[in-house]
């Protein structure tokens, strides 16, 4: 539970330096890696909008595009993949629902995966994908919870 409007909320998760700051700083899940975001002039606001991360893991090249393809504010976002070299979840679709209940509000992330598609990855995948996603969307919902927490 959010301690925000749908408004206040949607306002902040719509934003993907906001909601995807996890990934921008070293983690155990990342192996101390990061990965930087960049989205078009759009900034990810709004559907069709591009959103990029890139970084390395170990040494190997991650990359990401994204694209958003439902945006309903205040009460949900939604965007896929348009091209992942990722290790342990291979495409993957990604969004939140809002419920608002007066000052407070709930929040929900979803991702939907597959596997990597061939070799090694596609093992990790099958051993840690789905450690990944949760990490991810917990991640996400933790940071706003907290954001509102102040």
């Amino acid at each position: 539970m959010l301690q925000a409007t749908a408004d206040a909320a949607f306002a902040y998760l719509d934003d993907f330096k906001q909601l995807s700051a996890h990934m921008e700083q070293p983690s155990g899940m990342m192996l101390g890696s990061r990965m930087r975001i960049e989205t078009d002039e759009h900034g990810g606001r709004a559907v069709g909008s591009k959103v990029r991360m890139a970084g390395t893991l170990l040494g190997i090249p991650l990359a990401l595009e994204e694209v958003v393809t439902q945006r309903k504010a205040p009460l949900r976002k939604a965007w896929r993949t348009l091209d992942a070299n990722l290790l342990v979840i291979g495409p993957y679709q990604l969004g939140f629902a809002l419920e608002p209940s007066g000052a407070t509000t709930r929040l929900r992330v979803r991702m939907d995966y597959d596997l990597p598609a061939t070799g090694a990855a596609r093992w990790l995948g099958r051993l840690l994908g789905r450690t990944y996603a949760r990490w991810c969307t917990g991640r996400m919902a933790k940071d706003a919870a907290s954001h509102f927490a102040r």
